[in-house]
């Protein structure tokens, strides 16, 4: 058998990510906060993109005169249509005086470029504060930034110690403190790696735990506790112990405290009350990190049929357009190579365009349908939250649902009953009872609530006791996905449930 070259012609079908669905797909699934990002990114990139705002007929805004409220002299200079500073001898003939008592720190200097006064009077004074340097001014440079932490108890460290050694241990150990306040160092380690004896980091750190808020630089949490209860005198043997075993005091276990406490009832209910009125997290009154507010990306309003109307977020949509005029242009004497460079720009800022505006309407079909579906809970409430998943709405709409999760990731809905993000509205089913409709899981953990929230302390739901309600409300559930529920809502068990009752009673 000869081996020999030859040519085989095949045909093939293949799905290929081009680098226009590639960026169709990463829009697709940011928000709106992200997507501003990415196009400042492109508008810095792409000569040809522009922003659709910043069109205009190029006349600079007119500033509105300056009512001075000085009165007129038909004899007084007009200084400011003068070329430059007054002259010696215009000074001379006007205010009958010589120059240098005019300006003093002046005289004999070259003269002053003339004061733009519309500048002034349109309100653009940075440059004058600045000498005329053209930076960008802005008043929230002026703002004080906000003081964390770390900062807080530098300061009260540079006032609490002045040998140079001891407060470099305290900059290590307050470099060490984490967001809630709490000391997460080995103080072995920390006088291991620093070379210092350890008696003296452990004296940096009895001098921070007197910083303000009380209770800073703890290593755990009954340390914390112990600090503020010392700080207001109430540190008692007693209450040494319940901070001892708190443990006891999480499985609500009042017999063993009391047993170990040495109190009575009452003693030991108005421990506890001290106890739960302290900060556990001193730390948290400096955030460090800032909470973005949530911009919602769809708004639904009531109809005035009774239905709802959805519409796009257009405050926070980005609005960019393709310069043609300007490419038309430059291309008529650009070189080849830079023909190529901007018939590469013009494609990308055509296909961005594109792309934003098929993500808009892909993000309105999906909220649409949305609406439509969960019309009950836009109604009534929680509790008639449908089931729904992603396939129901990609087969609705005809779309796949990879493309509904995108759509729905990092998404916001302002409803009338507050805003949500596009996910909480897709929960898992539980069957009914009854053979009806489904009912949603976030519904059953509502009802879960509300039926735990009604109980008294003569008489405690169990476990037990809601499965069997909630069956006669026609939902088939097993134990333990109440117990699930339960637990995901952070309630207490039923007997810990009925020690907090009778402790709040008595």
């Amino acid at each position: 058998m000869a081996l020999s070259a030859r040519l085989e012609l095949r045909q093939s079908q293949s799905l290929v990510m081009t680098p226009q669905l590639m960026q169709a797909i990463k829009l697709l699934q940011l928000s709106n906060m992200d997507l501003v990002t990415y196009i400042e990114q492109e508008l810095e990139r792409n000569p040809l993109l522009e922003r659709a705002d910043d069109g205009g007929d190029g006349e600079a805004p007119v500033a509105e005169p300056v009512d001075t409220d000085l009165p007129a002299r038909a004899d007084a200079p007009d200084w400011f249509e003068t070329e430059g500073a007054p002259s010696s001898e215009r000074v001379s003939n006007v205010l009958d005086t010589d120059i240098g008592n005019v300006y003093p720190d002046d005289a004999g200097q070259p003269e002053r470029q003339p004061l733009d006064v519309g500048a002034l009077a349109g309100g653009d004074w940075a440059s004058v504060g600045r000498g005329g340097t053209g930076e960008d001014y802005s008043l929230e440079s002026f703002v004080a930034g906000e003081i964390s932490l770390g900062d807080h108890l530098a300061e009260q460290l540079a006032v609490a110690i002045t040998d140079p050694a001891l407060r470099l241990i305290g900059h290590d150990l307050i470099d060490q403190v984490d967001e809630a306040g709490y000391l997460r160092a080995d103080l072995a380690a920390t006088a291991e790696r620093l070379g210092a004896p350890l008696s003296d980091v452990e004296k940096v750190v009895a001098v921070l735990q007197t910083f303000e808020p009380t209770g800073i630089c703890a290593r755990n949490l009954a340390e914390c506790l112990a600090l503020q209860l010392a700080e207001k005198d109430r540190l008692d043997p007693a209450m040494q112990a319940l901070i001892a075993h708190l443990d006891l005091l999480a499985r609500r276990d009042l017999p063993a405290l009391k047993r170990l406490c040495g109190v009575d009832d009452d003693d030991l209910g108005d421990m506890i009350k001290e106890i739960l009125a302290l900060d556990p997290k001193p730390g948290h009154a400096f955030g460090s990190t800032q909470v973005q507010t949530v911009v919602p990306d769809v708004m639904v309003q009531s109809a005035a049929d009774g239905g709802w109307t959805v519409e796009l977020n257009t405050d926070t949509l980005p609005k960019v357009l393709v310069n043609q005029t300007y490419y038309a242009e430059v291309s008529k004497t650009a070189r080849e190579e830079e023909k190529t460079y901007l018939g590469e720009c013009f494609q990308s800022a055509n296909w961005l365009t594109k792309s934003l505006d098929q993500r808009a309407k892909t993000i309105l079909k999906v909220a649409t349908e949305i609406v439509r579906q969960q019309d009950g809970f836009l109604t009534h409430g929680v509790a008639h939250l449908r089931p729904l998943n992603l396939r129901m709405i990609a087969d609705a709409i005809g779309m796949h649902e990879s493309t509904v999760s995108r759509v729905t990731s990092n998404k916001y809905m302002a409803t009338t009953r507050g805003i949500f993000e596009l996910k909480y509205f897709f929960t898992s089913s539980i069957a009914s009872s009854e053979g009806g409709d489904a009912h949603s899981a976030e519904a059953v953990r509502h009802r879960i609530r509300q039926l735990i929230d009604a109980e008294t302390a003569d008489d405690v739901l169990s476990d037990d006791t809601l499965v069997k309600m909630l069956r006669d409300d026609g939902i088939d559930i097993a134990r333990r996905t109440v117990a699930k529920y339960r637990e995901a809502l952070r309630i207490p068990s039923s007997v810990q449930r009925r020690r907090l009752k009778q402790l709040a009673g008595a």
